[in-house]
């Protein structure tokens, strides 16, 4: 009778184990098509985000998906403190000071060149690239030291923390000190501010170019996608989407969609990015090109 009993209670409980065996499998699968997902960081990559995101609800209704700008420094900070799941960020997270980029996994999602703008009424088409530093540097001030009206120079530099200035910076600057100047924290202030603002120069992803600026060829190199992905054209940098330790759930989810044909075959060029299966290089945390 007494081993009746013993039988009885192992056979419950490897009933009970199948059951919560089974619970645990439906809660992973409720995980990865139910949740919250936050993605802070790259004002450079937001509108990537933002669209691919509006899209990805559309068939995954169960996971709710919030993109916010704030810059690449932000986006770095907040993922690696637990804070959102999704950092964006236009640098490598080993580039940023304090962070310990070995918490961090990196997701790539697309590659986007960047290009000096300025403001129409300089009538301007093309500088050299150390006319372009010495411009950022205060060496020139006034538009008719490079062929253009006597009219001062007005310089609108993206905010420390910013990765689009941290790449601008890296590919142009080469280690000298960057003039004061205006800064702002978002590409679309900055587009804004360009366009209205006589003898206005900045620096704008490709993605955020409109008619209401004028972008600068370089060294007779034109800022395009296919001389950025032979790096012909320098100043590019890739997008990334960190989290922190191995994405899982809904956010997997979301970055796999990411990478999906759904967003690299259409969503990357139609809004002005570059997807990085066109790469012809590759380059490091350090701007050094490890696939020439």
């Amino acid at each position: 009778m007494k081993s009746k009993k013993i039988y009885l209670g192992l056979v419950a409980l490897s009933l009970l184990g199948i059951g919560l065996s089974a619970c645990g499998s439906k809660k992973e699968n409720a995980d990865a098509s139910t949740g919250k997902v936050t993605v802070v960081g790259s004002t450079a990559l937001q509108p990537l985000v933002e669209a691919a995101a509006e899209d990805f609800q559309k068939d995954n209704s169960g996971i709710n998906v919030t993109v916010q700008g704030g810059g690449s420094g932000t986006g770095l900070s907040q993922v690696a403190a637990g804070a959102v799941e999704i950092g964006n960020s236009d640098i490598f997270a080993e580039q940023k000071d304090g962070l310990d980029a070995s918490q961090l996994t990196d997701h790539k999602v697309a590659v986007v060149g960047m290009v000096p703008v300025v403001n129409p009424d300089v009538h301007l088409k093309e500088l050299t690239m150390t006319q372009l530093k010495e411009i950022f540097t205060g060496k020139i001030t006034n538009w008719q030291e490079v062929g253009g009206p006597d009219e001062a120079i007005t310089v609108i530099n993206r905010a420390q923390g910013s990765g689009t200035r941290a790449t601008f910076e890296a590919n142009v600057l080469a280690g000298a000190e960057a003039v004061t100047a205006q800064e702002q924290d978002s590409s679309g202030t900055v587009q804004k501010i360009v366009a209205t603002t006589p003898g206005a120069i900045s620096y704008l992803a490709f993605s955020y170019l409109t008619d209401d600026v004028q972008a600068l060829v370089i060294d007779g190199i034109e800022p395009t996608d296919e001389n950025v992905t032979t790096n012909d054209w320098k100043i590019w940098s890739y997008e990334h989407m960190y989290t922190k330790g191995k994405a899982s759930g809904a956010t997997k989810k979301f970055l796999d969609y990411m990478n999906s044909d759904a967003v690299q075959k259409n969503l990357v060029g139609k809004l002005g990015y570059i997807s990085i299966n066109e790469m012809k290089v590759e380059k490091d945390a350090h701007n050094q090109l490890t696939n020439p």
